[in-house]
C-alpha cells in the first residue's frame, strides 16, 4: 500500500504532462481552423505536422545524437576519449560481433526459407487457415515467453533420471546414453538459440509469402506452363521472380529483429558460455557495468546496423508500390 501511496506523485505528473499535451492539440487545432484563404494549407500543414516532429525530435533525434556524443566519453560521461569506446569493442568484444554477424545471416536466411516452403506446400492445402494459424501462432508468444518454453525443451538432468527436457529425451530414444547441457554446448548453443528466433518469425514469412505466391496472375503461371515449366523450373525461373521484392521485405524485416535481439540471448544464457550479442552487451555495460561510454559506442554500433536496412526496406516497398 505504501508503495502505491508513494507512485501516486508520479502518476500525477504524467496525468498532467498528457493533459497539457492534449490542452495544447485542441488550440493549435482550434487555430488552425480559423485560418482561410492561401494560409489555411500551410497552417494546417504546421498544425498537423508541428506536434508530431516535436515528438520524434524530442524522443528520437536528440536521444540519437546525444548517445553518439556520449559514445566519446569515458564511463561516467565526463571525460573526452574519442574513438577509445570503439577501439575497445573491436579489440575485445570480437565473439560478440561474431556471434551477432552469424545472428543476422543464419536466422533471416532460415526463417524465410522455411516460411517460403510452408507457403508453397499450404498454398493448394484444404482448410489452410488452420495449419496458417498453427504456425503463426508463436508471433503472439513474447521472446522471453517463447524462451521459456525453449528452455524446457533443452532442459538437462543426469540420464539416470527422468528427463524433462523433449531434446534430450529424443536423442536418448536415438541411442545417445548421456545427451549434453545443450545450453553450454558451445558453439551450438548459439544455433539451439537461433532456432528459438526461427520458430517466432517463420510463420511472419510464411504469411507474407503465400499472399505473395497467390498475388502471382494465373495467366502468368499457366503461360508458363504450357511452355513446358514444371516443379522446380517453374519455382526458379516463375514463382521467384515475381515475389523477389516480397523476399527482400520479408528478409530484412526479420533482419532488423534479429540486430535488436535481447530478450532471448538475456533469457537464456545472459550472454554466457559464448552467446553473447551486441544488444545485450549494450545493457550490460550500460547498466550492470555502469560504462555509459561502452554501452553508448555499442548502442551506435547496433543504430549503424539498423538503418542501413530499414533505409532498404522502405525503398523496397517504394518500388513495389510503383510496380502495382
Amino acid at each position: 500500500m505504501e508503495e502505491v501511496l508513494n507512485g501516486l506523485p508520479k502518476l500525477g505528473s504524467a496525468a498532467t504532462a498528457i493533459g497539457l499535451f492534449l490542452a495544447v492539440l485542441l488550440i493549435l487545432f482550434f487555430i488552425g481552423a480559423r485560418f482561410r484563404g492561401r494560409l489555411q494549407g500551410p497552417v494546417a500543414i504546421l498544425v498537423f505536422l508541428g506536434p508530431a516532429l516535436i515528438l520524434v525530435t524530442m524522443g528520437l533525434i536528440v536521444p540519437a545524437f546525444r548517445t553518439i556524443y556520449g559514445s566519446t566519453l569515458d564511463a561516467n560521461q565526463e571525460e573526452f576519449v574519442g574513438l577509445d569506446n570503439y577501439a575497445w569493442i573491436f579489440d575485445t568484444q570480437q565473439g560478440v560481433l561474431v556471434n551477432t554477424i552469424l545472428w543476422i545471416v543464419i536466422a533471416p536466411i532460415a526463417s524465410t526459407a522455411l516460411g517460403l516452403t510452408l507457403a508453397l506446400l499450404l498454398d493448394r492445402m484444404r482448410r489452410e487457415s488452420v495449419a496458417k494459424s498453427l504456425i503463426f501462432m508463436p508471433m503472439a508468444i513474447s521472446f522471453v515467453g517463447a524462451s521459456i518454453i525453449w528452455g524446457l525443451m533443452y532442459e538437462y538432468r543426469d540420464p539416470a533420471k527422468e528427463q524433462v527436457g523433449l531434446l534430450s529425451q529424443v536423442v536418448m530414444w536415438l541411442g545417445v546414453d548421456d545427451p549434453p547441457n545443450w545450453i553450454l554446448w558451445q558453439p551450438f548453443n548459439n544455433y539451439l538459440l537461433m532456432v528459438i528466433m526461427v520458430w517466432i518469425q517463420v510463420g511472419f514469412a510464411m504469411v507474407v509469402l503465400s499472399a505473395a505466391i497467390k498475388n502471382i496472375p494465373a495467366d502468368v503461371v499457366e503461360a508458363a506452363e504450357l511452355d513446358g515449366a514444371v516443379g522446380w523450373k517453374l519455382f526458379s525461373r516463375v514463382t521467384i521472380p515475381m515475389i523477389r521484392a516480397t523476399l527482400i521485405v520479408v528478409l530484412t524485416t526479420i533482419m532488423i529483429a534479429v540486430l535488436k535481439i535481447f530478450d532471448i540471448v538475456r533469457t537464456m544464457t545472459n550472454g554466457n558460455f559464448g552467446t553473447q550479442v551486441v544488444a545485450n552487451e549494450m545493457y550490460a555495460q550500460s547498466f550492470v557495468q555502469f560504462n555509459q561510454g561502452h554501452g553508448n559506442a555499442l548502442a551506435v554500433v547496433l543504430f549503424i546496423g539498423v538503418v542501413p536496412l530499414i533505409i532498404y526496406n522502405v525503398v523496397q516497398l517504394r518500388k513495389e508500390r510503383a510496380i502495382r
